[in-house]
């Protein structure tokens, strides 16, 4: 059984960070990177990545990631705690919001905050993929695959499972 203060953690930072996490969960990555591998050291660069796609090749929700990284830190228990920080605080902000939006459906207060946290969460999920690439890209030859990837991604319409398919076959040639 894991430690309650570790609990009480696990479930104050990731309830923190459901405020946070305009756009979903995958924009708050780079905190929950500091904290649970630079600040309490409860996991490693490698785990973390590791655990995060797993998570994401995993079926299920986007935000699964976050149950794993609880369970590799407390167990079940750790998984719960972090489940429920994570979604309890920010699920009740957009019950709220979508009640009140909802009464006022022509007022331009809705629409204006929507196009706001638009832009905060390009920005957010920008430095996900920054901190995400930058605990496993170690070759040169593995950053240049992320630069490049990134770039077709926001120059063209290339499919993204093309791009995973192409960084798949590049790590089986060994050119990363």
């Amino acid at each position: 059984m894991a430690a309650p203060e570790i609990l009480r953690d696990l479930l104050g930072h990731f309830g923190m960070l459901s405020l946070l996490a305009v756009g979903g969960g995958g924009t708050v990555i780079p905190d929950m990177h500091r904290y649970l591998v630079e600040s309490r050291q409860w996991m490693t660069d490698e785990q973390f990545a590791a655990l995060y796609a797993i998570s994401q090749a995993s079926p299920g929700p986007n935000i699964l990631f976050v149950a794993l990284f609880g369970w590799q830190v407390a167990g079940a228990a750790g998984a719960f705690a972090s489940m429920v920080g994570i979604c309890g605080p920010s699920s009740v902000i957009a019950l709220g919001f979508e009640y009140f939006a909802g009464r006022a459906p022509h007022a331009l207060w809705p629409v204006l905050i929507r196009r706001g946290l638009s832009a905060l969460t390009i920005g957010l999920l920008m430095s996900t993929g920054w901190v995400l690439a930058s605990s496993v890209d170690h070759r040169w030859t593995a950053a240049a695959v992320t630069l490049l990837t990134v770039g077709l991604m926001l120059k063209t319409k290339t499919h993204p499972l093309l791009l995973v398919a192409l960084g798949g076959g590049a790590g089986l040639l060994g050119l990363m």
